[in-house]
């Protein structure tokens, strides 16, 4: 035994030297020290000796496995000190400096501001079910705002979320009542692509539910917000809008900031951007959320993160933000 395992040991040794590369080191401890190796089976023999065979061979084999392993992890020592590449810090090199993506800075700015108020950022799935996206949201089946929305269905009966009001109903599941949250995201609908349009875009959802809860809060919210974001006075108005969600619903529209309100194909020519839709929770969606309507009321909004980012930084066509040309991104150098 003790001539077999010293045999061992030299063979090896010499199989290890010979390996210039860690890779190939690796396939030479496999074979001397991995489960069909002749360490592993003298280790299987030991069950078939005497006590006093066990612990005179037992102590010998493991003490020869641990000088195998030593020689590995001395040979692996000199491999990786003979293939380090230094690096000589004293030439003249440029480095570019990134920057975060407009929407990603908008989208800090919006979330660091509503954080102050109160809000918990919270988050859902981009691929969603028919049941989060519509019809807890108060739009059943066969309703005609599906229309509105041009839907990815995907193959596996799911779809990819249309806004980020999904999280409207998670977070009341989860949260209950009173429940202050705002959930930014990526969405998806299948659209046209133009100048004020594309089929990958961020939003964010902002949702207060509490008691005696009007529409007074909400136009302080989302006005405050608009005016610490674009940092200047753009003209906002407000008008009737529809959302199957909320009730009453509103839009919220600022002066087109590229084009100073005179028309231009960001703003299809009319010298406003729709920013804010928003109004009063529905009493169908705080009942899907598991809320009772005669006990708490509650306002939502959604804030187009894209478009916003558009306005902040005055950028006329919204498929330069998806673009991911670099040669765009660096002209804002934000950081």
């Amino acid at each position: 035994m003790e001539n077999k395992l010293k045999e061992i040991l030299a063979s090896a040794k010499e199989e290890i030297e010979k390996t210039t590369k860690e890779a190939d080191l690796m396939n030479v401890k496999s074979k001397l020290l991995g489960k069909t190796s002749e360490i592993s089976s003298l280790l299987s023999s030991l069950k078939d000796m005497s006590i006093e065979d066990k612990k005179k061979y037992g102590s010998l084999i493991n003490n020869t496995k641990k000088e195998l392993e030593g020689y590995v992890n001395n040979h692996l020592a000199k491999i990786e000190s003979k293939s380090n590449i230094t690096f000589d810090d004293t030439l003249d090199y440029d480095i570019k400096k990134g920057s975060l993506h407009p929407v990603t800075i908008v989208g800090r700015e919006v979330t660091d501001l509503l954080r102050k108020m109160g809000f918990t950022i919270v988050s859902g799935p981009e691929m969603e079910t028919e049941y989060y996206n519509f019809e807890a949201l108060n739009v059943p089946k066969n309703h005609p705002a599906r229309d509105m929305q041009d839907t990815y269905y995907l193959d596996n009966g799911m779809l990819l979320r249309t806004q980020t009001s999904d999280n409207q109903i998670h977070a009341m599941e989860r949260y209950g009542a009173p429940l202050r949250i705002c959930a930014p995201g990526r969405t998806f609908r299948n659209e046209d692509m133009d100048a004020g349009h594309e089929t990958t875009f961020f939003q964010l959802e902002g949702m207060v539910i509490d008691k005696n809860i009007s529409i007074e809060n909400l136009l302080y919210t989302v006005r405050s917000l608009v005016r610490e974001i674009l940092k200047q006075d753009v003209e906002v108005r407000l008008r009737p809008g529809f959302f199957p969600f909320t009730e009453p619903s509103f839009e919220m529209d600022v002066s087109c900031t590229i084009c100073g309100g005179k028309g231009c194909p960001t703003c299809k020519n009319s010298g406003w951007v729709e920013l804010v839709p928003g109004g009063m929770v529905h009493p169908n969606v705080l009942r899907a959320g598991g809320i009772d309507p005669d006990e708490y009321t509650g306002f939502a909004f959604g804030f187009g993160l894209t478009r916003l980012a558009m306005m902040k930084y005055k950028i006329s066509d919204i498929r330069l933000l998806n673009s991911g040309d670099v040669r765009f991104l660096e002209q804002f150098n934000i950081k």
